[in-house]
């Protein structure tokens, strides 16, 4: 059996429904959500997402929090980034 779809891929299921741009942000947003991501206890590529927010490492059995759809977001990247800018000025001074 061949493949069914060329460029819709995983949101192929929605047909020509819903519009082009809104299927292209819906595709990348599932293809985030359904993806393995790096565990940051054990370092293996065994985290998946358990339900919104939740993600679960499958080798360690660590639960965490994270982004609805992605496991570190771009916000809490760069919270932590800050973060540790503030904490490491604030020794020097």
């Amino acid at each position: 059996m061949g493949k069914r779809t060329k460029k819709a891929g995983i949101v192929g299921k929605y047909g020509t429904r819903y519009g082009s741009s809104i299927r292209k942000v819906v595709k990348k947003i599932e293809i985030a959500q359904h993806s393995k991501y790096g565990c940051p206890f054990c370092g293996k590529t065994a985290v998946k997402r358990h339900s919104v927010g939740i993600w679960d490492c499958g080798s360690c059995k660590k639960r965490m929090a994270g982004g609805a759809y992605m496991l570190s977001t771009p916000t809490a990247s760069d919270v932590r980034t800050t973060l540790t800018r503030v904490k490491r000025n604030a020794l020097i001074s």
